[in-house]
């Protein structure tokens, strides 16, 4: 027995005005895949078709789909049926539009300005689509329908939400009267199979003495920063550097969005939450890391550090939770201590300067500095290592770098890496973990360009 019945109250074929040779503009076909999708949220059964397997429901959306056109005599070519089939599907079922986008592995990211324009990351370029919602009410039905699955919410009183897709992507939706155009999102895409550090090799994002170095950090224990600014790919190489981590070791992840792809099997992931209607039951980052220290955690990974949980993850990292990471939004290494200390004083504004700094010398051992090139390829561009303080001054050593050195055809940028010929502090430890480097690794040398 069927899941739906569909009395036909109006004919579709009137809704074709511009209708010509089997064909409809886009207008047109926006008409009637609005009127169709309208028809069957009334009629269809969606109790019953919650039952079925997906499979299943999409096979009925295809066949109700085909009867409507059928019954109403409305002529359009095979591929406008097919077209307007998985629409519907996509509709019903999925994103709306947003679903091809998201089934294509070459987009990094979806930025969706207004219902008008649709843009895409390709390899680091922008594109604009071809993909376009109704109206501002259509996009606002997707917008609502993704952040409601994480049990977030966005509206008048509260225009601004972070979220995420159940693959890990992260979404950011920003509506009126805060855009003024209209609802504005930004998604984030996660690659179903996580990069690993010989694909950044690969893609010439670092070299492999660099890669052979940042697998000793993550398997000794070793205390990281990764600093870059926005898209720079500081998500990605925490998740590439937390992958050497042991499968014996408790991990707890604290996020705004769950988006890290931790593949060991002992992992607790926390999330925040923010006020609901009344203004209430926020839970913030620092909250949640204050909790993880409870927990019996032997590493915390703070997805993005942005406020005063500063001064708890670095008291974490100074009281036996070795090996523990983060990311922040900063240009330079220097400038991400820099940003580290402001946002303790956020949480400790009576903490003299150089008691921060020393907090923070002795917490953090490494900074690795990741950056989006005008090319739109991203490198790690340093590494440096923190040795302490000298009067008031944190002091950091540079192991390798990325020297930028023109910009060649079509934009490309041309530039090498290179090793300073510093022996880093941190061999030692690297060494009674039983990790050997060769010593050639930090020979002064220039690689590339």
């Amino acid at each position: 027995m069927n899941a739906v019945t569909i009395p036909i109250r109006e004919r579709l074929g009137q809704l074709l005005p511009h209708q010509r040779a089997g064909t409809i503009d886009n207008r047109a076909y926006q008409l009637l895949r609005q009127r169709i999708h309208a028809i069957l949220l009334d009629r269809v059964d969606l109790e019953n078709l919650q039952r079925l397997a997906p499979e299943q429901v999409r096979e009925q959306l295809r066949l109700l789909v085909e009867r409507l056109l059928e019954e109403e005599a409305v002529v359009i070519n095979e591929l406008e049926r097919k077209n307007l089939t998985r629409d519907i599907q996509h509709e019903m079922l999925g994103f709306g539009p947003l679903e091809l986008l998201l089934a294509d592995p070459t987009v990094s990211d979806i930025l969706v300005n207004t219902h008008k324009r649709v843009y895409v990351e390709r390899r680091g370029k922008l594109e604009l689509t071809d993909v376009c919602f109704s109206d501002d009410a259509h996009l606002m039905k997707i917008i609502d329908k993704i952040v409601s699955r994480v049990g977030r919410r966005i509206d008048e009183s509260s225009p601004m939400v972070d979220a995420r897709l159940p693959d890990g992507s992260r979404v950011n939706a920003i509506i009126p009267p805060l855009a003024i155009d209209g609802p504005v999102m930004s998604i984030r895409r996660f690659s179903a199979d996580p990069l690993r550090l010989a694909d950044l090799v690969a893609y010439d994002s670092m070299t492999a003495g660099m890669a052979e170095i940042l697998q000793g950090l993550g398997k000794a224990k070793i205390n990281i920063l990764i600093s870059g600014g926005t898209g720079s790919g500081k998500t990605t190489m925490l998740n590439v550097i937390s992958g050497f981590i042991g499968a014996t070791e408790r991990i707890v992840t604290v996020e705004d969005a769950a988006e890290l792809q931790l593949q060991q099997p002992h992992v607790v992931r926390l999330e925040t939450r923010p006020p609901n209607i009344e203004g209430k039951g926020e839970v913030t980052q620092r909250a949640l890391v204050r909790n993880a220290l409870r927990m019996r955690p032997d590493r915390i990974i703070l997805g993005e550090v942005r406020g005063g949980e500063a001064l708890d993850m670095l008291g974490a990292m100074n009281t036996g939770h070795e090996g523990s990471m983060a990311t922040i939004h900063a240009n330079t290494p220097r400038d991400a201590i820099t940003r580290l200390e402001n946002m303790i004083s956020m949480a400790a504004a009576s903490l003299p300067s150089k008691a921060m700094r020393q907090q923070i010398s002795s917490a953090v051992s490494v900074v690795v500095q990741v950056s989006r090139l005008t090319d739109g390829k991203r490198k790690v561009t340093s590494i440096q290592e923190i040795t302490g303080m000298e009067g008031d001054m944190i002091t950091m050593q540079e192991i390798f770098s990325f020297r930028q050195t023109g910009i060649g055809d079509g934009g490309t940028v041309l530039g090498h890496f290179s090793s300073t010929g510093i022996r880093p502090r941190f061999l030692e430890r690297l060494h009674t973990f039983g990790i050997t480097v060769p010593a050639q690794l930090f020979e002064p040398t220039r690689q590339g360009g």
